[in-house]
């Protein structure tokens, strides 16, 4: 699969990998048609920033229904997100031309605190049934948040959804905590 390869290659120099754009998208959340795949640390860091550009409450982690999912997305890439732990069912409508991307579970902690996190990490996806292979994103500096703190975590990134209604599935834990959440998608053109 390119999207695993590329991700292998993309963690191992820690650059920014473009990969060719293709015409049209098969929406098989394979990664097919996605354009150019962001670093794992500009990945997480936006991620970051994304959840917290509201207060908690109004944050999309705390949305209980998908109302939150469309504030404040970028343009080149969609987020989704888990919880505060335990489970959520949300609907929410995505656009056909961007990849998407999420954490199953992740934390900011310090090298040790992410070693320790991801020793006992675990989690699966499935979209539309088909299960996604995800990526263990191990360490990245966090902008804004002090020396040593770092981003790790379970990700999965897939290429543009094709148009119509998509079920997501995913949930992940690590040591105590665990989260869990049923996406209805609706992907349409903006």
């Amino acid at each position: 699969m390119r999207l695993i390869r590329s991700t292998a290659l993309l963690l191992g120099v820690g650059a920014l990998l473009s990969t060719a754009a293709c015409s049209s998208s098969s929406g098989d959340g394979k990664g097919d048609g996605a354009p150019a795949e962001l670093a794992a640390a500009d990945l997480q860091n936006r991620w970051w920033d994304w959840t917290e550009a509201d207060p908690q409450g109004a944050n999309p982690i705390d949305d209980r229904d998908g109302r939150l999912c469309g504030k404040n997305q970028a343009t080149d890439v969609w987020f989704l997100a888990g919880t505060h732990g335990g489970p959520a069912k949300r609907s929410c409508r995505v656009p056909t031309d961007v990849p998407i991307a999420f954490p199953l579970v992740n934390q900011i902690a310090s090298k040790s605190g992410c070693d320790a996190f991801l020793a006992t990490a675990k989690g699966t996806a499935t979209l539309d049934g088909k299960a996604l292979e995800p990526e263990r994103l191990t360490g990245t500096p966090v902008k804004g948040r002090g020396p040593g703190s770092l981003s790790c975590g379970l990700w999965i990134r897939t290429g543009p959804l094709s148009p119509g209604t998509h079920t997501l599935h995913f949930e992940g834990s690590a040591g105590s905590f665990s989260t869990a959440v049923d996406y209805r998608l609706e992907a349409a053109a903006r």
